[in-house]
């Protein structure tokens, strides 16, 4: 091959560059109130996230399967299971998330469950937070019609709601030193959108804002 046709291939090749969610909406650092954050914000990157659907007699199947595969039983009410940098969050009546940590073997994880459910590999069409602080219920209250109190959404539990117009779909991780931990999951095109939201409700509190490339607190 000419030099000319290599570097004609190489000026027509697509350099595509990973970009996350939550690029030129949210950056590393403080805001709001001055003095310790009531609230802290991490962003989460490089999550493995695929949505589930068992046909109307395969659950058990599946349910089978994950067990057996990934240590995780299968939810079958508003809750999440978590093990080994995998998780399943409830998403409806025969519906789950499937999340992983990180994508390294993500590709597999989904082969395995291949034939037993509908998958849709939705890694990059989320947007996800991980909410803590002392203050992160007050802050939420603003908006989120779920009641958050540990009597009521206790550690496990899961919920779709709507917030600010926004679909959202949580749940409630391990407390952290701080106490109640919540993730936070939105489209990917409504995350300026929540953003925008949660920004205002949670200044008066101040946040705190980092990044976090993996999950391998093992909050999913």
């Amino acid at each position: 091959m000419s030099d000319a046709a290599t570097k004609s291939d190489a000026v027509m090749k697509p350099g595509w560059t990973p970009r996350s969610a939550w690029a030129g909406i949210l950056s590393e650092g403080s805001f709001g109130a001055k003095g310790p954050a009531g609230v802290t914000a991490t962003a989460r990157e490089g999550l493995g996230i695929a949505s589930l659907i068992a046909p109307g007699d395969g659950e058990a199947v599946l349910s089978q399967v994950v067990k057996t595969r990934f240590g995780l039983d299968l939810p079958t009410t508003p809750r999440t299971a978590v093990s080994a940098g995998r998780a399943l969050v409830w998403a409806g009546p025969g519906q789950w998330l499937f999340i992983a940590g990180d994508r390294g073997g993500f590709a597999d994880d989904l082969q395995a469950l291949s034939g037993l459910a509908a998958i849709a590999d939705q890694s990059d069409g989320r947007a996800v937070l991980t909410l803590s602080g002392g203050k992160i219920r007050a802050a939420l209250a603003k908006g989120c019609m779920i009641d958050l109190h540990p009597s009521a959404f206790p550690v496990g539990s899961a919920a779709l709601t709507s917030i600010a117009h926004i679909g959202v779909h949580l749940w409630r991780a391990e407390d952290g030193p701080d106490g109640a931990v919540f993730e936070f999951m939105v489209a990917r095109s409504m995350a300026g959108s929540f953003w925008s939201w949660f920004s205002a409700s949670v200044a008066e509190f101040g946040c705190q804002v980092a990044l976090a490339r993996d999950c391998a607190n093992g909050r999913g």
